[in-house]
C-alpha cells in the first residue's frame, strides 16, 4: 500500500485509494470538477507516433482524480467506475510515451541478446512512472520517465553483468562437450563430460534445471540460445524464477566440478 503524495502536507494526503498512488489537487473539489477530468471530458487528440507533453500532462491529471474520487467511493459500483477511468488514463498515457523505452534503450545501446529483456522491463518502469507522476510540479513528463528508465537500466546492466559472471566460468567451453577449465583439477585426467549431468539418468540436476541450461545455452543442436523471457514462457515461469532456477543450476555444477 504506496501512500499518496500531495503538494501540501495535510492529514487528508495520506489516504490511499486500494494502494493505488495518486496526487490530491485543490481542483479536485470545485464543482465543475467532474465535467473537467471526469470520463466525459474529450481526450485531446494528436499527431505522430509520441504524445506531446500538455496532453500526458492533462491525462495524468484526469488519472491521479480518479484515483481521489476512487478512494472517496462509498460502494463497489461507484468505485469500479473511477477504477475504469484511471486504468484508462493511465494506459494512455503508457502508450503513448511507450517511444521513450526505445530511446532510452538505444542510448544505453545493450548487446542484442539483453535488448529484449530490458525492453519487457522497460514497460513496467513506464508504467509506474506515469502513476508516479506528479503533473502539477512543472515538470515534463518525458524527462521525468526518461531519467527512471535510465536509471533503471543501470540497475539491470549490474545485475546482467552479475549474472553473466555467474555462469561465465562454468560455460566458457560450451560450445563442445568437455569442460576443459575444470578438468585440470581432476587428478586422474579423465575429464568431466556435460552430457553426464545433463542426460536423463543423472541425479545432479532436477528436470527443470536441465532444461533451463540447455535452452538458456543451446546445448543440443535442435535449440537456440534463449532469452530469460523466451525459457520463462516455454516453461511457464517468471524471468526472475527462471535466473534463479539457472544460478542453481551452475551452483550444483561448481560443486560437481570442484
Amino acid at each position: 500500500m504506496v501512500q499518496q503524495v500531495t503538494t501540501k502536507p495535510t492529514p487528508r494526503q495520506r489516504e490511499n485509494a486500494d494502494g493505488v498512488y495518486f496526487v490530491i489537487h485543490a481542483s479536485f473539489s470545485k464543482s465543475n470538477a467532474v465535467r473537467v477530468y471526469g470520463p466525459e471530458a474529450e481526450v485531446p487528440a494528436w499527431t505522430g507516433n509520441h504524445m506531446p507533453d500538455e496532453v500526458t500532462r492533462e491525462l495524468s491529471q484526469r488519472m491521479h482524480f480518479a484515483a481521489w474520487r476512487m478512494s472517496r467511493s462509498k460502494d463497489e459500483k461507484s468505485k469500479g467506475f473511477w477504477k475504469a477511468h484511471y486504468l484508462h488514463m493511465r494506459d494512455l498515457v503508457v502508450m503513448g510515451n511507450r517511444k521513450l523505452i526505445f530511446r532510452a534503450i538505444r542510448r544505453w545501446m545493450p548487446p542484442a541478446t539483453h535488448a529484449e529483456d530490458m525492453t519487457s522491463d522497460c514497460h513496467i518502469v513506464l508504467i509506474q512512472s506515469v502513476a508516479a507522476y506528479n503533473p502539477w510540479m512543472g515538470i515534463r513528463f518525458s524527462t521525468y520517465a526518461f531519467t527512471c528508465l535510465m536509471r533503471a537500466l543501470s540497475r539491470l546492466s549490474l545485475k546482467m553483468q552479475a549474472d553473466r559472471m555467474n555462469r561465465s566460468v562454468p560455460l566458457e567451453s560450451l560450445a563442445g562437450t568437455q569442460l576443459d577449465p575444470f578438468s585440470l583439477d581432476n587428478q586422474d585426467g579423465a575429464g568431466f563430460k556435460l552430457d553426464e549431468v545433463l542426460g536423463d539418468q543423472s541425479a545432479v540436476l532436477s528436470p527443470r534445471e536441465k532444461l533451463v541450461l540447455i535452452q538458456r545455452f543451446c546445448l543440443n543442436d535442435k535449440q537456440k540460445t534463449g532469452t530469460l523471457e523466451q525459457v520463462g514462457k516455454n516453461l511457464g515461469l517468471s524471468k526472475e524464477r527462471v535466473r534463479q532456477v539457472q544460478a542453481r543450476a551452475l551452483d550444483k555444477l561448481r560443486a560437481v566440478l570442484a
